[in-house]
């Protein structure tokens, strides 16, 4: 004799089923997409309206390689270098005497980095071209000796009021790498028989230079733009040509675009050269630094180039 089962029921022993799977729906955010739309639409109307603003464009392309301009590109990254040269020594010994023991030296680099921040850039600018009125001569004995409108050059004011100015900031950044340097590596190099000098040389601004190099870059290419302002004091870089050029032309607001599109362009190279120095001075700290993007393209073209291997 066989007894009927109902498959329906399933015998009475049998544990129940499980919750009903959840079914998971994705959260819109359709803020976003407005925000997207909405950003969307103001990059396109704002370049609709600079397409057809009053504007010769072609005026750019004829000039973008002119003379001019590549000797103004030119000298702007001679006076960016060569400031950035007197802001970085300085800023490194004006970091070591603020860190000093003595409190006169202390007190001298805290007043120079007082005054050359407290100061607007243009102001130290057009002081250093107006001297003369302070100093009519400048003697350095049998060395040198003439008026200081002749010293003076717009060359000079340029690089003084920029790299001196550079000095300061350059001083605080110092002064942060230093400080971050841990206290028992200065400890361990003197219990050694290292000096002074030659623990801060072969220790400490090594390891600073981690913290030092990112702000560093920063400030270069903040100086690629500041160099702009040496206009004033008759000195001639990329937008002094620039605006020269638009001036008997009549292309003026043209080529500002220029010189824009230049700035953009250095500004580009150097933070691809910031890059790879921060990479560099990575190396102490991380075990595995990450893929450059071109180590990540190469990574991607193999792996390409591997799966169609198989498929074929």
């Amino acid at each position: 004799m066989t007894a009927d089962i109902k498959k329906t029921d399933g015998p009475a022993d049998t544990p129940p089923a499980g919750p009903e799977a959840i079914k998971a729906v994705p959260v819109r955010h359709y803020g976003r997409y407005v925000s997207a739309v909405l950003a969307l639409a103001i990059f396109f109307a704002l370049v609709w309206a600079f397409a057809n603003g009053d504007i010769n464009w072609g005026a750019i392309p004829d000039y973008f390689f002119n003379d001019r301009i590549l000797t103004g590109v030119r000298e702007t990254l001679w006076l960016t270098f060569l400031s950035m040269v007197i802001g970085i020594v300085g800023g490194l010994l004006l970091a070591v005497m603020r860190l000093s023991k003595n409190p006169v030296t202390s007190s001298i680099a805290w007043f120079y980095i007082w005054f050359f921040r407290g100061t607007p850039v243009l102001v130290q600018l057009f002081v250093w071209f107006n001297l003369g009125f302070v100093f009519e001569y400048i003697n350095l004995g049998p060395v040198y000796k003439d008026e200081w409108s002749e010293f003076m050059t717009p060359f000079l004011t340029a690089l003084l009021g920029l790299g001196l100015n550079e000095a300061a900031y350059m001083a605080e950044i110092c002064r942060a790498g230093l400080l971050a340097v841990d206290e028992g590596q200065t400890e361990a190099a003197h219990a050694l028989g290292m000096s002074h000098s030659k623990t801060l040389r072969r220790i400490v601004v090594p390891q600073a230079m981690r913290v030092i190099v990112p702000p560093t870059g920063n400030e270069v290419i903040n100086m690629l733009k500041t160099t702009s302002l040496v206009a004033a004091v008759q000195y001639y870089e990329l937008l002094r040509y620039a605006q020269d050029i638009g001036t008997t032309s009549g292309a003026t607001v043209e080529m500002l675009f220029l010189a824009a599109a230049w700035y953009l362009i250095l500004t580009s190279v150097l933070s691809v050269g910031q890059y790879y120095v921060e990479r560099y001075y990575a190396r102490g700290s991380s075990r595995q630094l990450p893929p450059t993007p071109w180590q990540k393209v190469r990574a991607h073209l193999t792996s390409f180039s591997s799966r169609k291997g198989v498929t074929a």
